[in-house]
């Protein structure tokens, strides 16, 4: 398949980049690893008149820790993630998610932005994001603003992003005390196909690690954007947590979901499977929790 013909604009900072999605608005499309939208291109769906790369930006390429915030630009890659020991002791699960994304040379290409704002409902990293109650830093040629990532998607390669808005960054407080999280995600094979059922899950114990005092569970490819899951949050915050209490969360979690069938699997399976992975991530964050000091 052929790509289409385009325009190709190379700015040197965020905000060139601003003013060119702007001067081409609805014309234009950001260009980071291309794994996606290169993809679309060469099959008609998408057809932009100009693409604007991102790649040499040098601001999009941070991922460092400072005052207690984990801070990942949009052009970070995949690979970088998942290789990085920051992202392991702060934001384990993250580095969970980023690892089980794909092959070798698409995480290589790939960036936490386009992963982010293709808003595809089955994509590794945003419920580990969204179990972390990230923040995403959004820019355009009007400033800048912050957006609870849970708030960023609405739909299938729908977006709750401005019309000439980038994804800057992704900014998460580093958990403190007696906290930790899980990633898992399941599919046909362990790599080059789309998720069955992702999950994650965050946990904050108190002081004497005993009950649970902050909790999110989230989930993905089983609606149509990566959601959280409200009645699993609602069965384990205040309490003790066991085998049990997990059990009736996982429970709860699959009532949460609005899973589709397809060839990769029925609809009962999936929901079926998000039990599953809702139990084994609160495992793993219950394990990190009682770990930390």
């Amino acid at each position: 398949m052929i790509l289409p013909k385009f325009e190709f604009h190379e700015p040197a900072t965020i905000g060139e980049a601003c003013e060119l999605m702007a001067h081409y608005r609805g014309k234009a499309r950001p260009l980071a690893g291309g794994t996606d939208l290169l993809v679309n291109m060469k099959k008609k769906i998408l057809s932009p008149e100009r693409l604007v790369s991102l790649g040499r930006i040098p601001e999009l390429s941070r991922l460092e820790r400072s005052n207690g915030t984990l801070w990942i630009g949009a052009g970070v890659t995949v690979s970088a993630i998942a290789a990085s020991e920051t992202v392991d002791r702060d934001v384990p699960a993250l580095g969970q998610g980023a690892r089980a994304l794909g092959t070798p040379l698409i995480r290589n290409l790939a960036t936490i932005g386009g992963n982010i704002g293709s808003a595809r409902p089955a994509a590794d990293l945003p419920p580990a994001l969204i179990a972390y109650d990230a923040v995403l830093v959004l820019q355009s040629a009007a400033g800048e603003r912050r957006l609870p990532i849970a708030d960023f998607f609405k739909g299938p390669g729908q977006t709750a992003a401005r019309e000439a808005e980038l994804i800057a960054a992704v900014a998460i407080r580093v958990p403190v005390g007696h906290a930790g999280a899980g990633y898992l995600n399941l599919g046909v094979r362990k790599a080059q196909d789309c998720n069955i059922v992702n999950a994650a899950s965050f946990l904050e114990l108190d002081e004497r690690a005993e009950i649970i005092r902050a909790v999110r569970v989230a989930l993905g490819s089983v609606g149509p954007t990566p959601l959280r899951s409200p009645s699993a949050e609602a069965v384990l915050i205040g309490q003790k947590p066991t085998e049990a209490l997990f059990d009736l969360a996982a429970d709860a979690a699959r009532r949460d979901c609005s899973p589709i069938l397809d060839f990769r699997g029925s609809a009962e399976y999936r929901r079926d499977m998000v039990g599953v992975l809702t139990r084994r991530t609160l495992s793993m964050a219950l394990a990190e929790a009682r770990s930390r000091n």
